[in-house]
């Protein structure tokens, strides 16, 4: 007689699961992600926290990766390799499909859970922008005019109005519009624009 082998689910099947229906346009629902790894409810939300919060890892596992390329594929230092990874990183997620899908779907949701002050994905590009500030002021690439933690804050509040102003707005997002975003950004690092 064999004995039968059965895997058990894990938090990062659940993760992983939940990347899949959001990247292909599907609703997530933790009840049915539970069903659909054959574990309790209680052990998906232990694992997951909530709907928020998994979706929120969600899109840091899909805005990671852009920024560390555009970090190690734009040339320089300073004020000019800081608009540039800017622009790299902005102009992606303006084209990213999934993402436009999901803003179309369910606007005011979709505005909670990439800007709101408790989303995962805002604090984490906040701190990601203040490090990487951090880093280009401590080689004395730049010196800001103001407070790098402010600098990098309104930073990401402003490519969020041009990325999501159809749901702020009530208009498409425009590459010009990150354009003008960059000269912004450019003028606050104490550049010129």
């Amino acid at each position: 007689m064999t004995a039968k082998a059965t895997t058990r689910a894990t938090p990062a099947d659940a993760f992983r699961r939940a990347r899949r229906m959001w990247l292909k346009g599907e609703r997530i629902h933790l009840a049915s992600l539970s069903d659909e790894l054959n574990i309790g409810r209680a052990t998906l939300f232990r694992w997951v926290g909530n709907k928020d919060l998994l979706l929120g890892e969600v899109l840091w596992s899909l805005y990671e990766p852009v920024r560390l390329e555009a970090l190690s594929t734009v040339p320089g230092h300073g004020v000019d390799f800081i608009v540039g990874v800017y622009r790299q990183i902005n102009s992606n997620i303006l084209h990213f499909a999934p993402l436009r899908r999901f803003i179309h779907e369910d606007p005011e949701y979709a505005l909670k859970i990439l800007t709101s002050s408790q989303s995962t994905l805002h604090s984490r590009t906040v701190e990601a922008n203040t490090r990487t500030l951090r880093d280009q002021a401590a080689s004395g690439y730049i010196n800001p005019p103001m407070n790098i933690d402010s600098l990098s804050y309104f930073m990401v509040r402003l490519a969020e109005s041009c990325l999501y102003s159809d749901i702020i707005g009530g208009r498409e997002p425009r590459e010009e519009e990150l354009e003008d975003a960059c000269t912004a950004v450019r003028i606050l690092l104490g550049g010129k624009a």
